[in-house]
């Protein structure tokens, strides 16, 4: 019988390996080193191959991160085939009498421009990929925001980096919910659950253009704003809350098309900062006078 299928993930450099059976119960781990790996045989055992960055366990599959050395395609079935001949043997995937061990984490909350987010900012990476999920049935990739839509004043969810910007209804204050979402973030994180899971994420076609094979084929005033973008207003917008993607440009009109998420998107300041903040960068950076900048979703 055979115990591990492998199935492709949206981030190249992650292959999945799910097995037949749960192995991991209501448990996940994530591990980046052999060390932190002490609780798990197998994963101790894979980081000998030296192209695995970081190893994830959770119900009934394990997901490996590679580094640029090797692709997948040359090695995952010679990892499956490893996998299946340590469990057969007898190995322990995880050792069942470990019992799982907190790990401290600071939480803490900060006001965005956007008087109906709220910023949480964790004292350690949550993902390498930005989740937006503008309801629960978004959740498919993160655990974290299927968890906190069960408040009933929590409206948007928007995860990046080290940080989470929850979008509330106006039924509640954050001067009532703040430290009960705090809290309910920073014991969901110590207890060792998984924010995101990249494996499940799927690129919007915003972000796809963002991407390298895709930024490629834009042509050179496109590329020229993105990189702006990235270099120069991302990390301010972040600092914020909030993310901003490029989505369009035309010459023949002069028009920017940008996307706004997290804190950005319906900030009552979002117009202002647009035209007097983006706009005018854009402006002089790129000598186009005429230029003008629209969000989608402002």
């Amino acid at each position: 019988m055979k115990l591990i299928t492998i199935k492709d993930t949206n981030n190249p450099n992650i292959q999945k390996f799910e097995f037949s059976y749960f192995i991991t119960p209501n448990q996940s781990f994530e591990y980046k080193n052999i060390d932190e790996a002490s609780a798990s045989p197998l994963a101790q055992q894979l980081f000998y191959l030296p192209f695995v960055k970081t190893v994830y366990i959770s119900g009934n599959f394990i997901a490996i991160e590679k580094y640029n050395i090797v692709e997948w395609e040359d090695v995952k079935h010679e990892v499956a085939a490893q996998m299946e001949a340590f469990v057969s043997n007898g190995g322990e995937i995880v050792k069942q009498t470990e019992t799982p061990k907190k790990s401290p984490v600071t939480v803490y909350a900060e006001s965005t421009p956007n008087p109906a987010v709220m910023k949480f900012v964790a004292s350690k990476r949550l993902t390498k990929t930005i989740v937006e999920c503008k309801n629960i049935d978004e959740t498919y990739a993160s655990p974290l925001a299927k968890e906190l839509f069960n408040f009933p004043f929590v409206k948007e969810i928007f995860i990046d980096e080290n940080y989470i910007s929850v979008t509330k209804y106006a039924v509640a204050e954050w001067q009532e919910i703040t430290t009960e979402i705090r809290s309910f973030i920073k014991e969901f994180i110590e207890n060792g659950n998984i924010v995101v899971d990249e494996t499940k994420i799927v690129a919007t076609k915003h972000e796809e253009k963002q991407q390298i094979t895709n930024f490629d084929n834009l042509d050179v005033t496109s590329q020229k704003i993105i990189n702006i973008i990235e270099e120069y207003i991302r990390p301010a917008v972040a600092a914020d809350g909030g993310n901003i993607l490029f989505d369009s440009y035309s010459d023949e009109t002069k028009q920017v098309k940008v996307i706004l998420q997290g804190a950005c998107s319906g900030c009552p300041s979002s117009t202002f900062t647009l035209k007097n903040g983006i706009e005018s960068m854009l402006k002089d950076m790129l000598n186009e006078p005429e230029l003008k900048v629209e969000a989608l979703n402002a």
